[in-house]
């Protein structure tokens, strides 16, 4: 049920920023023509978040968890499709704290060779993320580790949230399209948006967890699947961010995995930026017409990750 007060508020967002503004990069912003896509006259203003720590926007999550909670000497454990372990095994190690991190087998090698690069205890444990939350939750019980959820904390909630003020403060969009998994970002983001700038949730057809949560009223079990499995198919959204989205995300659209595979040769096309399916997907709602700006709508687009094998395309696709 969606709570009388929310779980982070727009100061908790300004806290947070402020605490791991010494240990996370403020990443660029670049503005692109409308027409380089091939879409309606304009500008888009992208935020190269891929550019963060560790690969991607969790790192700031990750940071705020890690300076703003007590940590006991067993450590800091966490469960990941692979980014947010990456990011919390990065805090960790710069922080001098010990970290375990659980992934599923659907977690990329490109982000389990982040993970161990970083040097946290690496484990697979099931197919899919909710079986490998299992297994970090058992070890926290057994091992008595501080557990890092990578979505439905108020701390992860709080520093993700971060990236909305920073965007707003380097090119004031209108609109930001966001990727959404379990929404640790989109719920952070609308916490010190609050409607201004516009969220617009993109996910895939394949995962429609945000969607199909505002359709029912709340978090509900929804498919966990397609090209971004790893990162953007958690079984619900968490129950900490609902009531934010519910109140603040102006929309939620859904794309299928061909539009984001296209995103990301585009990506490259264009701009010779490589980004995981992941953060290639509120792209994927540009070229794909599953959201269509206004007329002189100022639209960024957060692009939130990029671990990922690949080291480009060819310039043929």
């Amino acid at each position: 049920m969606p709570q009388s007060q929310p779980a982070v508020s727009r100061a908790d967002v300004e806290a947070a920023a402020e605490r791991i503004r010494p240990h996370i990069r403020r990443t660029p912003v670049i503005e692109v023509a409308a027409r380089d896509f091939g879409l309606p006259e304009g500008s888009l203003v992208f935020k190269l978040e891929f550019l963060q720590h560790a690969g991607s926007f969790k790192s700031r999550g990750a940071f705020n968890s890690l300076l703003s909670r007590e940590v006991p000497a067993a450590g800091v454990i966490a469960a990941s499709g692979g980014n947010h372990g990456a990011a919390v095994a990065f805090a960790a190690g710069r922080l001098g704290i010990k970290a375990r991190i659980f992934v599923p087998a659907t977690s990329p090698e490109a982000k389990r060779a982040q993970i161990r690069s970083h040097g946290a205890e690496l484990t697979v444990a099931g197919a899919l993320y909710p079986e490998a939350l299992a297994a970090a939750q058992a070890c926290e019980a057994e091992t008595g580790a501080l557990p890092i959820h990578a979505y439905d904390q108020e701390a992860t909630l709080a520093g993700q949230g971060s990236v909305a003020m920073e965007f707003a403060e380097q090119a004031a969009p209108d609109t930001i399209l966001v990727a959404t998994g379990g929404g640790g970002l989109i719920g952070g983001m609308a916490a010190w948006c609050r409607g201004r700038p516009r969220l617009v949730s993109v996910e895939p057809e394949a995962a429609p967890t945000l969607h199909a949560a505002l359709a029912a009223g709340g978090p509900v079990d929804a498919p966990a699947g397609g090209i971004a499995a790893d990162s953007l198919a958690p079984r619900q959204v968490g129950r900490l961010m609902y009531p934010l989205a519910a109140a603040h995300v102006g929309r939620a659209v859904l794309v299928p995995d061909a539009a984001i595979l296209e995103a990301q040769k585009t990506l490259w096309r264009v701009l010779r930026l490589v980004v995981e399916p992941g953060g290639a997907t509120a792209m994927a709602a540009l070229l794909s017409g599953a959201y269509v700006p206004e007329p002189g709508e100022r639209v960024g687009v957060l692009l939130c990750g990029a671990n990922t094998g690949a080291v480009g395309f060819p310039d043929s696709v």
